[in-house]
C-alpha cells in the first residue's frame, strides 16, 4: 500500500520527467523562423510548453491565421524529431524514481501536453513506456490547463480526486490540477520557477522530483 492518502501519481512530462525543455524551446523557435520569418524570444517559447502544440504554437502567434499555425506545428514535429541537435534524456535518477513508488503501491499516470505519436516515442526511446499505469496526451484531450486530461485518469483507475496527486513543472500543469481539484507538487527544474509555482499552493516545491518519494514518505500529508 502506498505510504500516504494519495493513491494515485500522475505526471508531466516534459520538464518533470525528462529534461526536453530547451530541444523543445529551440524547435519553436526554429520552426517559427523558417516557416513564417518570425524570431521568438527564448522566453516567450519556454512560456508556451506544457500545452498542447497547436494551442502553444497559437499563444506564440495569435496575429497567425490558421494555416500559419498548422505550418508552424507541422515544421516543428520536423525539426523536433530529425533536426535538433540538442540531447533530451530523463532526469538522473527518474526510472528509479518511479520503479520505487510502483514497489510502494503507488497507482503512476501521464498528463503530458505531447502528442500520443510524440510521447510514446519518447517513452519508448527511454525505456520507461511500462512504467506507467495509463497516459494521456494533448492530442486525444484538452489542452491543460483544463482538467480533462486528469478527469480522464481518475475515471479509468478508479480514483477519487482527494486521492490523487499531480506533480508538475508548470504552470500550466498546477493550474490543471486546481481545475480538477487535485492536490499538486511542484518541481522547479523546468519551465517555471520556484514563485510562480508557489503561487498555485502546491503541497511543496521540489528542487528534483527524484525527492518524490522521500518527501511522501517522510510527511504526514
Amino acid at each position: 500500500m502506498s505510504p500516504t492518502k494519495y493513491k494515485l501519481l500522475i505526471f508531466d512530462w516534459d520538464g518533470t520527467l525528462v529534461d526536453s525543455i530547451e530541444r523543445i524551446t529551440t524547435s519553436l523557435q526554429a520552426a517559427s523562423y523558417k516557416t513564417c520569418q518570425i524570431k521568438v524570444d527564448h522566453s516567450d517559447a519556454r512560456s508556451v510548453i506544457g500545452l498542447g502544440l497547436h494551442e502553444a504554437v497559437k499563444k506564440l502567434h495569435p496575429q497567425l491565421p490558421a494555416e500559419d499555425i498548422l505550418r508552424i506545428s507541422d515544421a516543428y514535429k520536423q525539426h523536433y524529431i530529425n533536426e535538433n541537435t540538442v540531447k533530451e534524456d530523463p532526469f538522473e535518477g527518474v526510472d528509479s524514481l518511479l520503479a520505487q513508488l510502483r514497489d510502494s503501491g503507488f497507482l503512476l499516470a501521464i498528463a503530458t501536453g505531447k502528442g500520443r505519436p510524440g510521447f510514446e516515442r519518447s517513452a519508448k526511446m527511454f525505456d520507461l513506456d511500462k512504467c506507467f499505469h495509463t497516459t494521456q496526451c494533448a492530442s486525444e484531450n484538452r489542452s491543460k490547463p483544463h482538467p480533462e486530461m486528469v478527469f480522464k485518469i481518475l475515471e479509468e483507475l478508479n480514483i477519487k480526486a482527494e486521492n490523487a496527486l499531480m506533480i508538475g513543472d508548470s504552470k500550466h500543469d498546477l493550474e490543471m490540477a486546481k481545475n480538477a481539484r487535485v492536490d499538486a507538487i511542484a518541481v522547479t527544474h523546468g519551465v517555471s520557477t520556484a514563485k510562480e509555482l508557489s503561487s498555485f499552493n502546491p503541497l511543496t516545491c521540489l528542487d528534483r522530483v527524484t525527492d518524490l518519494h522521500s518527501f511522501l514518505t517522510h510527511n504526514n500529508i
